[in-house]
């Protein structure tokens, strides 16, 4: 069967603000380092407030739509499902969205506030996230399109929308969907913070059918409940047909359905690992949806990730086709 899209995928949407920060002021401000928090808008404000300069950056983003677009540079098509206000931010993010080659539904609109991911970014390339999700908070099953997911390879869930019973009610829905149009459905574990606090709804999707599944390695030993990579690999084959489990600059652990391999990464320095994981994932998918295997893809995937954290910003860029096909060719 012939497919529209390549990957459908669904999660918040947020527009990413960055600025460099020092570990200090972090500290200060009593921000937990490395991780995501939502916070409310006004206690959003405030830190922006503090920090008094403009941003390094700012782009449509969310960690699905990092990955939607990841697999648009390299030549995929992708749909990302989401859900914006009716104001600037919100025509700023899908005008964006489209100019970076994902296709959306411009009629996911509603009055209020679109979200916003306050992404601070540490001299050692760590990144620390304050999420105001504004009315991406409200994204449910009404948003999923399944003529679009009728019309897609695989369906790709954020996992950060598990952390609102809309959210995860909206994840339910594409499941489902996917599974009656024969699409494959992934999962991104998205945060050790979502794979820690909502087991229970990550282990209804998995037992509901997950064909792949993405995490890293904290993500794995913290869903697990194992101490070591070694353990959670094998309780994770246990679970789901085929996984990347990325693993920073050691590169990644694939299993294909049958077999686990290790996929070396590629040296670099990192300056800001914001987005690594997003576009490890956007890249595989390309991989797998083109006719390539998971070693393969894998490989793909890894130099996607160290493009992006050897760079400021979450998104990949830059990306040839020479640099493509030389990857897959090994």
């Amino acid at each position: 069967m012939s497919r529209g899209f390549d990957v459908y995928g669904l999660g918040n949407a947020l527009v990413d603000i960055q600025y460099d920060i020092e570990p200090a002021w972090l500290q200060k401000m009593e921000i937990a380092k490395g991780v995501m928090t939502l916070v409310d808008e006004a206690q959003q404000q405030a830190l922006i407030d503090a920090i008094d300069r403009p941003p390094r950056r700012q782009s449509s983003g969310g960690s699905a739509a990092n990955s939607m677009i990841a697999a648009a540079v390299l030549g995929g098509s992708a749909y990302y499902a989401c859900l914006v206000g009716r104001d600037d931010l919100g025509t700023f993010y899908l005008n964006d969205l489209e100019a970076a080659g994902v296709a959306c539904n411009r009629d996911n609109r509603a009055a209020g506030t679109t979200g916003r991911c306050l992404v601070l970014i540490t001299p050692d390339a760590d990144r620390t996230m304050n999420t105001f999700l504004g009315i991406t908070a409200n994204f449910g099953a009404a948003q999923v399109e399944e003529e679009v997911i009728a019309a897609s390879a695989y369906v790709y869930i954020e996992g950060y929308l598990l952390s609102s019973a809309l959210g995860f009610e909206a994840a339910l829905a594409a499941q489902r969907q996917a599974r009656a149009h024969d699409a494959r459905v992934a999962l991104t574990l998205s945060d050790p913070f979502i794979a820690g606090t909502f087991k229970q709804r990550v282990g209804t999707l998995l037992t509901g059918g997950v064909d792949l599944l993405f995490c890293n390695d904290v993500e794995a030993r913290v869903w697990t409940g194992e101490e070591t990579l070694d353990a959670a690999l094998e309780v994770l084959a246990g679970q789901v047909p085929q996984f990347a489990v990325t693993c920073g600059a050691d590169g990644a652990r694939v299993r294909d359905g049958e077999r686990l391999h290790r996929v070396p990464g590629f040296k670099v320095k990192a300056i800001d690992t914001n987005g690594a994981g997003d576009a490890f994932a956007g890249a595989f998918l390309y991989g797998i949806t083109h006719g390539h295997d998971a070693v393969r893809a894998g490989r793909l995937a890894n130099l996607a990730a160290s493009r992006v954290v050897a760079r400021y910003g979450p998104r990949l860029e830059g990306f040839s086709d020479e640099d493509v096909q030389r990857v897959l060719q090994g």
